[in-house]
């Protein structure tokens, strides 16, 4: 009998995709040829996140699956290979990372129904990557290198990273220590100049960042703004914005009959919603050329916390910069209400891989960090290029549910006719569904 057979796929996928050899060649060190290649295990391991290993200890979970993976490195390897990463390997592994993913869109450009697309307000943005920013909190439980309070009382990390709502990959991350604030101009830049050389230059030409409140500072839209005018490339960004004192003012002088309805996530009309435009009404002559600020204003939900100044009216408002320059409030406004997906995008990785991290040391840990945005990429490339057919009833499962459904169904290994077939209980209720994805992925074509 094998266990959690449906993790075999997410292996296949890694050296169906080509990222396997990729990673094996950023890992690869002269005058040294370890027993288990060091690409191989980086993969083992993001296998093992993905299905739901939160120690390096679970690796015995794959390790009990050897007739059928083979070899797989025991927990002291896998200690030595996260510590052997250097800064200049993970560059490399960076770069690794980038090359599979071009040859994976241009097979998804490639597909019947095309790259998929952001969906905002009852429509598609076409070809336009959305990428969200923004950081969260990890908790740790004991005394970790460079964990330290936050500033939400609570003691840990402070990762910041990016994820590709078209995709839902895990792209780029930097791992912080719990005291770093949250609107700090030079980790966005950094985990965003990271974020969009791994989209490729085919897809790169037309970009949109959506980030939080955090991401308003003058550093980051002056880079935002850099990156836009690089020839060949359209970059747009969607950014919450203070509400000071200045706003507020601005607001009051807005006339009742300048409201117009905004729209709710399905392109309808948003009740007890209004938008309106702010950049006449404040001087933003100290910001990049371009950006214009639009507020919402909606009754507030029972038991919000509300200013003073709202308190006043009864409405609560939200204000949001961007520099795109053409399309109506109510459209650009509920654009960067869907930046409220990156908050799933967080918990998803919360649960593969991010919400723990196993070890006392730095360095560790941000190799951990690694093998979770890869674990995130495999299990978005499955769903991507292998969840058709018979298998898109697995295509909206999230973790627990994928886990539950696919990854952890066991099988009987047999040997008929000098081949290894693992057999699946054909009353498995998915169990159509488990063959037809390890036929998708089978049928990937590798990378030429």
């Amino acid at each position: 009998m094998v266990a959690h057979t449906g993790s075999v796929g997410l292996r296949l996928v890694g050296d169906r995709t080509g990222l396997t050899d990729q990673l094996s060649k950023a890992l690869a060190r002269r005058s040294f040829t370890p027993v288990h290649d060091r690409g191989r295990v980086l993969v083992d391991v993001a296998v093992m996140i993905a299905d739901g290993g939160e120690a390096i200890a679970d690796i015995e979970v794959l390790r009990h699956q050897a007739p059928v993976l083979g070899a797989v490195a025991s927990q002291a390897t896998v200690w030595r290979a996260l510590d052997e990463i250097t800064p200049g390997q993970v560059k490399k592994i960076t770069v690794a990372r980038a090359r599979t993913r071009r040859h994976v869109w241009g097979l998804l450009a490639q597909s019947a129904t095309g790259f998929p697309a952001s969906k905002v307000a009852g429509t598609d943005l076409g070809e336009v990557v959305v990428l969200d920013v923004d950081a969260t909190i990890v908790v740790a439980h004991s005394e970790k290198e460079q964990a330290t309070p936050t500033f939400k009382k609570t003691f840990g990390y402070h990762p910041i990273g990016v994820w590709c709502d078209n995709t839902a990959e895990f792209l780029a991350a930097t791992l912080r220590a719990g005291k770093a604030g949250s609107n700090t101009a030079a980790d966005h830049i950094e985990v965003l100049g990271a974020a969009i050389a791994q989209v490729p230059a085919a897809q790169r030409k037309n970009l949109l960042i959506r980030s939080d409140g955090a991401g308003a500072s003058h550093k980051l839209l002056e880079w935002l703004t850099e990156q836009g005018q690089v020839r060949g490339r359209k970059l747009e960004y969607s950014l919450g914005y203070a509400v000071t004192e200045k706003v507020r003012e601005a607001i009051k002088v807005i006339p009742d009959h300048v409201w117009t309805p905004a729209s709710d996530a399905d392109g309808g009309i948003r009740e007890h919603g209004d938008v309106a435009e702010l950049t006449d009404l404040l001087d933003l002559s100290r910001w990049p050329d371009g950006i214009r600020l639009i507020v919402r204003r909606e009754r507030p939900h029972p038991g919000a916390q509300l200013s003073l100044f709202e308190e006043a009216d009864g409405w609560r408002y939200q204000v949001v910069a961007t520099n795109t320059n053409t399309g109506q409030l109510a459209f650009l406004e509920a654009r960067h209400r869907a930046y409220a997906r990156v908050e799933d995008r967080i918990r998803i990785a919360k649960d593969t891989g991010l919400g723990r991290f196993p070890s006392r040391e730095f360095t560790i840990n941000q190799a951990w960090l690694i093998a979770s945005m890869i674990a995130a990429d495999l299990v978005a490339w499955t769903r991507l290029l292998a969840f058709t057919g018979h298998a898109a009833v697995l295509a909206n499962c999230e973790p627990k549910t994928l886990r539950y459904r696919l990854l952890h169904v066991p099988a009987r290994l047999v040997r008929t006719s000098r081949r290894r077939h693992l057999r699946i209980p054909q009353t498995w209720p998915w169990a159509a569904a488990i063959v037809a994805v390890f036929a998708n992925v089978a049928a990937i074509p590798p990378p030429a």
